[in-house]
């Protein structure tokens, strides 16, 4: 029988620009809680590293040194899957919270993350992703790649709900190349989602489960700007 790790240790808790995160620590596992919601932790990472492996899989063949923006940086575990793979060209990460990227830079989880912030493909932007897709320019990324919330449904804060609305979608498929792939974490499958996919002028449109141990599986959405 695992051995109870007792109640979780705060390591970390600041007043952010969009509420209170917290850093904890559970035994060996490393949680981040933005606004008392769990968001995510270090006790497995398959579904954070499908949505890295899922996009690079689902781009054109033949497409050298694809560029992808992974929108946030959370627990390290999709920017080290990305910084491992020599396919990828430029690496983006956005992360609105500066606390997470101070525990990345110079807490604890640098564990995950270390190497693939040293490497010369990545760079770090400090801002809302909902913001920075839809004033970015136009054919940016090969891939997008974004986990920012327990799922479309299920958002973080009350604003990151433009990111699924029809305008949001509409921005995240401009910011594709032709024939670029939208990825989007989600902790439940949505058919709703999907649909809006489809109706936001994606082709393609289809969900990869990561089954967990008790209850309704981890899913990657996936989506095509058309070519």
């Amino acid at each position: 029988m695992p051995r109870d790790p007792g109640p979780p240790v705060t390591l970390d808790r600041r007043d952010g620009p969009y509420g209170e995160v917290a850093l904890r620590r559970r035994g060996d596992i490393h949680e981040i809680i933005a606004n008392g919601c769990f968001l995510m932790d270090t006790s497995d990472g398959r579904s954070e590293r499908l949505l890295v492996d899922a996009a690079l899989a689902a781009l054109p063949p033949g497409r050298e040194r694809p560029s992808v923006l992974i929108g946030g940086l959370g627990v390290g575990f999709s920017l080290a899957r990305a910084a491992a793979e020599p396919r990828w060209g430029r690496i983006t990460v956005v992360e609105r919270e500066p606390a997470v990227v101070d525990w990345h830079r110079t807490g604890p989880l640098g564990a995950v993350s270390a190497a693939a912030l040293a490497d010369p493909r990545t760079g770090i932007v400090l801002a809302d992703l909902v913001a920075h897709v839809r004033t970015g320019p136009a054919a940016a990324y090969d891939a997008l790649c974004l986990d920012i919330d327990n799922g479309p449904g299920w958002t973080v804060t009350e604003d990151n709900g433009g990111l699924y609305s029809p305008a949001g979608l509409t921005a995240c498929r401009e910011r594709l190349t032709p024939g670029g792939v939208l990825a989007v974490w989600s902790a439940q499958p949505s058919e709703e989602f999907e649909e809006a996919l489809r109706n936001a002028g994606f082709e393609g449109v289809r969900t990869e489960e990561i089954t967990v141990a008790r209850g309704v599986p981890d899913v990657v959405h996936l989506a095509l700007r058309a070519a």
